[in-house]
């Protein structure tokens, strides 16, 4: 597959906003068209924007961007450059008053990360120019001050990232995420069960203001022709792919948050359920990895590669 990132679902274009001095970030996904989205909230602290409408029997039902953010609840504020954006280009959905903008957003927590910044409006709109086709994987954008597996306290967290990753169905539709990989649990490969990251750390009793700077935070989308009902599956199931690469996740400590979108192929057809399903898994369990292994030693954590 010559693009083997979220791009491969024709209609979404990926931007990155970095900050490498503040130790932050953002990525913006766009749909400009619409895509009718869901979203499955997890962990116990999420920081999250716009959800409740892409419930099932929301009147809206889509989204014209998902923004993933660092920075915490203070990071959301990147949304609003997204929608200064879209304004500016007449996307969004259609009211008496003209088009209003649906961008959904969720925030991990790097606050502890380099200097006290996070992404504003302005980083947000910032990531909208940069979008495109290209993927940049890594210590880039929400994945800037990510890290992973901090069981055993702060000195033993290792450099995280966000990763992108697709897959093609035997009836040739496409299933794709993108992960921002901010975890308190470790990391493991899904196929094998090897640890990628563990803490390096054998301390027991981790610090509770450390086990709060969590949170991964995904997309899943895909060319199949889905419904709310569907696409929120789409969400739901994404998480089982995290579980498998992320031990633990959906803690108390973790806001983990997956957004879905169906931005149907002409003539797409009704794609097998169960397939879907356990595509979605995959494909957010291969981001979750590819984010990890792409990280380089930053801020003082090492990369589990290091």
């Amino acid at each position: 597959m010559a693009n083997a990132s979220l791009t491969a679902i024709d209609g979404i274009r990926v931007g990155h906003w970095t900050n490498i001095d503040a130790g932050t970030g953002c990525t913006v996904v766009l749909c400009e068209q619409g895509a009718v989205a869901g979203v499955d909230v997890r962990g116990g602290a999420p920081a999250t924007r716009e959800t409740d409408l892409l419930r099932p029997g929301s009147l809206v039902g889509l989204a014209h961007a998902i923004v993933l953010s660092g920075g915490s609840a203070f990071g959301l504020d990147a949304a609003t450059g997204v929608m200064r954006y879209l304004e500016e280009r007449g996307v969004g959905y259609e009211t008496a008053a003209g088009p209003v903008p649906i961008v959904s957003a969720a925030s991990l927590y790097d606050l502890n990360i380099g200097r006290n910044e996070r992404p504003n409006a302005d980083a947000g709109y910032a990531a909208c120019e940069a979008a495109g086709l290209t993927v940049a994987e890594g210590c880039v954008g929400a994945g800037t001050g990510a890290t992973v597996a901090k069981l055993g306290g702060p000195e033993g967290a290792l450099k995280s990232g966000i990763g992108t990753a697709c897959m093609t169905l035997l009836d040739g539709t496409l299933v794709a995420a993108l992960v921002a990989v901010n975890a308190l649990g470790s990391v493991y490969d899904p196929n094998t069960g090897d640890p990628i990251a563990l803490p390096r750390s054998e301390k027991t009793g981790w610090r509770f203001p450390f086990a709060t700077t969590n949170t991964t935070i995904g997309v899943i989308a895909t060319n199949a022709r889905l419904d709310s009902l569907g696409v929120n599956r789409l969400a739901s199931m994404g998480h089982d792919g995290m579980a498998t690469a992320i031990r633990p996740s959906h803690t108390l400590y973790d806001g983990d948050t997956l957004f879905a979108l169906s931005l149907p192929a002409p003539n797409a057809a009704h794609t097998d359920t169960l397939a879907l399903d356990r595509a979605a898994a995959a494909v957010v369990a291969e981001a979750i990895v590819r984010g990890v292994q792409a990280a380089t030693p930053m801020y003082g954590y090492p990369s589990a590669k290091a």
